[in-house]
């Protein structure tokens, strides 16, 4: 030890290892109020929000948003109408939608069926062979129950019924394009 110790360090040394000394020191004040103040809002939260239900819980309003996303998209889908032949190939058609459908092509479809539709570990869908059927609602229906035996997930859960509609209809200007370098035929001839 050291000859500058005081009789007061002295008495505070709990353990001396390898000349190294160990002080219990008292922790600062403001540790101590923030450490007890931490703990009492935490059983005042746990208090009033699980167990007197005085405060949503972060679980109930987990689930009060997640409805409210349900009951949105059911107005999405009302609004949106059946889904039919006609109604696909209507949004064929519109240059919006075609831009906002090659936009979730390129995000979702294209890492396997290439950017140009070709087919990469997915089919092409620029030629008129189909594994699944290539009307509209059957493609609208592969992409949105997927086809997880071969592979193809089921988008309809991730992406909602908008996108999976507006990509459809993208998937059905891509038909019978025959992009160079596609993926040999696959599937029925269905044009």
């Amino acid at each position: 030890m050291s000859a500058h110790n005081t009789k007061d360090q002295k008495d505070k040394v709990v353990h001396v290892y390898d000349g190294i000394e160990e002080c219990d020191n008292a922790l600062p004040r403001w540790w101590l109020w923030i450490f007890f103040g931490t703990i009492t809002f935490g059983a005042a939260y746990w208090l009033s929000a699980e167990a007197f239900k005085t405060t949503a819980s972060p679980r109930a309003a987990y689930q009060a948003e997640m409805d409210l996303v349900a009951a949105e998209e059911a107005q999405k889908m009302k609004a949106l109408g059946s889904v039919t032949n006609e109604s696909l190939a209507a949004l064929a058609k519109d240059g919006k939608s075609l831009e906002d459908g090659k936009t979730v092509f390129a995000t979702t479809c294209a890492p396997c069926h290439a950017a140009t539709g070709g087919g990469g570990i997915g089919p092409n869908l620029t030629d008129e062979f189909w594994m699944h059927g290539g009307a509209p609602t059957k493609i609208y229906g592969t992409i949105k129950d997927g086809v997880v035996a071969k592979g193809m997930p089921a988008w309809g859960g991730s992406l909602g019924e908008e996108r999976v509609r507006l990509v459809s209809a993208y998937v059905l200007t891509l038909k019978n394009t025959k992009a160079p370098g596609g993926k040999a035929p696959q599937g029925e001839p269905e044009l």
